[in-house]
């Protein structure tokens, strides 16, 4: 009889209790997909109301070009810059869907070079398969998806805000949050990962430094101001792996672990009711009704 073996880790519990058939028992750990704060940089200020010589106006509370986090109990708080420790970095396709008001997300994955599954039971949003040779000569429709389709870097880690406010511009203290951070410009895409390149040259991993983020403001040919992010490696401070961020790792490992079975389970249904209006399809072309002939 074949066995096939693992190597024991007592330090991953996720992993071996899943090999030792502990999964049904452990129940579900989908909760911990709402417990992480999402970071973004805010293009918009946020207005507020504001006591002027005993007069309310409404005034600039918080400038654009901020950092905002959105915590699990949906409130905001804003910085100019923060800390990042990044725990994970992933790599998906994302595309806006105005129809029907959606966001259209891939598989979360180590890279973009394999097709990945999507929310509505296609690959890659709706980009083509493969290596596209010839982008001028698609038809137009399908350059003007292609547009449409994001590359995003997805990193989750710990963010450490400067300085914070809240949503009315006042200081708050905010405690280091674990976040989740998609990143789907193209310029801040490339930014962002820089400091990636930098920690492997020097063979070292994310989670034992803080990568500094400020914004940058730029604009488009109409006038239209938005804003990058800036990255600094800080190489100064090593930071120890203690039992903690086992803990912590495994955490966010189970995080896309569940957002993946979403995926896979949507694109699963969406396929299921693809194949069955195919083959509805198929059934009608198959049957003709004839008015009955006059005799």
């Amino acid at each position: 009889m074949t066995t096939q073996l693992t190597t024991f880790d007592s330090g991953n519990f996720a992993e071996m209790a899943k090999a030792m058939g502990m999964t049904q028992d452990m129940g579900s750990n989908k909760s911990k997909s709402s417990t992480l704060g999402r970071l973004r940089i805010w293009n918009q200020a946020v207005m507020g109301q504001v006591e002027v010589k005993g007069k309310m106006k409404n005034m600039e509370v918080v400038p654009a070009g901020m950092y905002r986090l959105q915590l699990p109990d949906e409130t905001f708080v804003y910085a100019e810059s923060v800390d990042l420790r990044v725990f994970v970095q992933r790599f998906m396709y994302k595309r806006y869907d105005s129809n029907n008001n959606m966001y259209i997300k891939s598989l979360m994955a180590d890279d973009l070079n394999n097709d990945l599954k999507d929310n509505i039971g296609g690959l890659n949003c709706g980009k083509p398969a493969g290596y596209i040779k010839d982008f001028q000569a698609l038809p137009d429709d399908v350059k003007t998806l292609i547009k449409q389709i994001k590359r995003v870097r997805v990193v989750l880690g710990e963010v450490r805000l400067v300085d914070p406010v809240d949503q009315d511009g006042n200081e708050v203290e905010v405690a280091v949050q674990p976040f989740i951070w998609e990143i789907d410009n193209r310029d801040a895409f490339k930014t962002m990962g820089e400091p990636f390149t930098q920690l492997a040259k020097q063979r070292r991993l994310p989670v034992q430094h803080w990568i500094n983020c400020g914004a940058e403001e730029r604009s488009i040919p109409t006038g239209a101001k938005f804003y990058v992010p800036t990255a600094k490696l800080d190489l100064t401070v090593n930071i120890d792996l203690v039992e903690e961020d086992q803990t912590k790792f495994s955490d966010f490992m189970e995080w896309i672990n569940n957002y993946n079975q979403y995926i896979v389970d949507a694109w699963n249904e969406k396929r299921t009711e693809k194949l069955s209006k195919e083959n509805e399809d198929l059934v009608e072309q198959f049957i003709e009704i004839e008015p009955d002939e006059e005799k």
